[in-house]
């Protein structure tokens, strides 16, 4: 003998709105992941770091 009211819906049946792609659980970026979150200055040394790379990367 079932309990359950065959004419209620479960969770599993409720439509669910998806189309509000607008809303955003979490940000992409924290500031924790930030130059400036670790306290460092915002310029890039990416030419530094081209230079050196190892002989083998070429």
């Amino acid at each position: 003998m079932s309990t359950e009211d065959p004419g209620v819906r479960g969770d599993d049946d409720r439509p669910v709105d998806l189309s509000d792609d607008d809303f955003v659980v979490l940000p992409e970026q924290t500031t924790d992941d930030t130059d400036r979150g670790w306290g460092e200055r915002s310029s890039g040394n990416d030419d530094w770091l081209l230079e050196q790379r190892p002989p083998h990367w070429d």
